[in-house]
């Protein structure tokens, strides 16, 4: 479990963030993580020791998440599991938007780095709640529209408030699903 973060770790942690999304995990340098942070590349080392260590740190929070979310819809069924499953990755989804983006942005290398080795069965399981449990291949497509449409939406930083943005990406997956929408 992670420590809690002291100010400039925060600092650090915040502006590593904002350029990995921007930038790539590849295309932000050490050295632009410590301006972007206001401190020394020393200081920034004194923290992490490397963007490794910068990005274990990002990618704990979602990952842990991902389990959590897999706890919470492992025993719902039917119309349940998939409003319940919705809900709870749009949420995440929202959570964890600039994250999603560096996943997204090198996808290849983040799927191996393994702080996100929960990821694939953690898929797997959302796919399975957002179907209902059904078999029919239908419902295993939609579902599957569903977690790639809300990952690309959030990591495409619409220009849309959040609130409406939630509302808006859980209208629509509830839609995509064939459930009624409220």
């Amino acid at each position: 479990m992670p420590r809690p973060p002291s100010a400039m770790r925060r600092q650090i942690l915040d502006a590593a963030l904002r350029l990995f999304a921007e930038h790539g995990f590849k295309g932000a340098s050490l050295h632009d993580i410590a301006v972007e942070a206001r401190c020394s590349k020393a200081s920034l080392l004194y923290h992490f020791a490397g963007k490794d260590a910068i990005l274990t740190e990002l990618l704990t929070p979602p990952a842990e998440s991902l389990s959590a979310m897999r706890e919470e819809l492992g025993a719902l069924t039917g119309d349940q599991a998939a409003e319940s499953a919705v809900a709870v990755y749009v949420g995440l989804a929202m959570r964890f938007q600039l994250e999603i983006k560096i996943i997204f942005a090198e996808l290849p290398d983040m799927l191996g780095h393994p702080v996100l080795a929960v990821i694939p069965q953690a898929v797997d399981e959302l796919a399975d709640a957002l179907a209902g449990r059904s078999r029919d291949p239908g419902a295993r497509v939609m579902a599957q529209m569903v977690i790639g449409g809300v990952a690309v939406t959030v990591a495409a930083a619409v220009d849309v408030a959040p609130d409406t943005m939630r509302a808006e990406l859980v209208r629509g997956a509830l839609r995509t699903l064939g459930r009624p929408t409220r």
